[in-house]
């Protein structure tokens, strides 16, 4: 397979309109906040738009302060980054690790990064028939001479979850192996018990955690860019900084930001919105038959869909001819072409996605 398909994730709608001709597609494939952008946000990019002529704050001082009070953590071990991903690749290549650890299916960045510094990746596959959860005991023997793992948590594309208490042990072992360990956290925010399933609290007592956090899903900016990550390793931290482009967010990111941690009313209202419209997408799916639709966690939705006799891919076109998008997972090791993944999005275009894949199913 191509690296570029091989690596290539949803959300590609410049692509899609260019390969069908049409001037707007309504995109299920990448996992965005179905209320969009929040009124505060959109207010702060266009009050501080004549800031560009400026370069950005290279302290981010003000949202460091932001993201600590929200998320209840030291501002000395924050780094931010334009996106989640950025961190990943600075990651790799300051802690340069040879052997990686990654569960499958998972995000392929992980795996992307970490080849980028000629890591030797191996694979700890979530299997189907237990609804890909992860099991402990099994990541816990396959972590033996890695010096880095990867856990996505939700797991994406599956949406999976991991409990604290199990991330305790899993960390515990890996500390005892020598393995440092990344936890992904970028659909967190969705989850409106996240105290049960948060790594951040565990900063506190282990200095081989890395707590990554993507603010471009549940704030709707992934065109903007802007993440942030956890550490308590100082070292860590500070060789990251050495290793990153100064400038590294843009000032209406920085500002972006700001605006949507400031937004509660925002942050409550997108729980409770994508929680009710995921629930009522999951129920209307379930009554087609030849579809094995994975309860969701967050605010996508996995779906086997080797019963319908249709591959993947072809769903996908057969989906874009009708001008929706949704998210062929052929392409995630340890799933296959009997794989799609959806998002929510608003209700009348959740009902819209159910009518053509009705159509394509028929």
């Amino acid at each position: 397979m191509p690296e570029q398909d091989q690596f290539e994730h949803g959300g590609n709608i410049y692509k899609m309109k260019l390969n069908t001709g049409r001037e707007s597609i309504m995109d299920f494939s990448a996992n965005i906040n179905p209320m969009g952008l929040s009124k505060a946000v959109r207010k702060a990019i266009i009050d501080n738009v004549d800031d560009i002529i400026h370069y950005p704050d290279v302290s981010m001082n003000e949202l460091k302060n932001k993201l600590s009070e929200i998320y209840d953590i030291s501002v000395q071990q924050i780094i931010i980054g334009n996106g989640a991903v950025e961190l990943i690749y600075i990651l790799c290549h300051v802690l340069m690790p040879q052997n990686v650890l990654i569960t499958a299916p998972t995000f392929s960045e992980y795996e992307r990064a970490s080849r980028s510094v000629g890591a030797k990746i191996t694979y700890c596959t979530l299997a189907e028939e237990d609804n890909f959860e992860l099991s402990l005991q099994k990541i816990i023997i396959a972590m033996k001479n890695k010096d880095l793992l990867f856990l996505c948590n939700p797991n994406n594309p599956t949406g999976t979850l991991i409990a604290a208490e199990d991330l305790t042990l899993i960390i515990e072992h890996a500390e005892a192996n020598g393995c440092f360990v990344v936890i992904d956290e970028s659909f967190m925010d969705f989850i409106a018990n996240s105290g049960d399933f948060s790594a951040k609290p565990l900063l506190k007592n282990n200095h081989n955690l890395f707590v990554l956090h993507s603010l471009t899903k549940f704030f709707a900016l992934p065109g903007l860019r802007l993440g942030f990550a956890v550490c308590a390793d100082n070292e860590v931290i500070k060789r990251m900084y050495l290793n990153k482009d100064p400038w590294n967010v843009n000032c209406l990111a920085q500002k972006a930001g700001l605006a949507a941690l400031e937004d509660e009313k925002y942050r409550r209202r997108s729980r409770n919105y994508t929680r009710s419209e995921i629930n009522y997408l999951y129920e209307e799916l379930l009554h087609m038959d030849k579809l094995k639709v994975y309860k969701p966690t967050v605010n996508y939705i996995l779906i086997n869909i080797k019963k319908t006799g249709i591959k993947s891919k072809q769903f996908k076109l057969k989906m874009l001819d009708k001008g929706i998008a949704v998210r062929d997972c052929a392409n995630y090791p340890g799933l296959s072409g009997d794989f799609i993944r959806i998002a929510v999005r608003t209700r009348e275009e959740n009902d819209k996605l159910l009518d053509a894949m009705e159509d394509v199913l028929k």
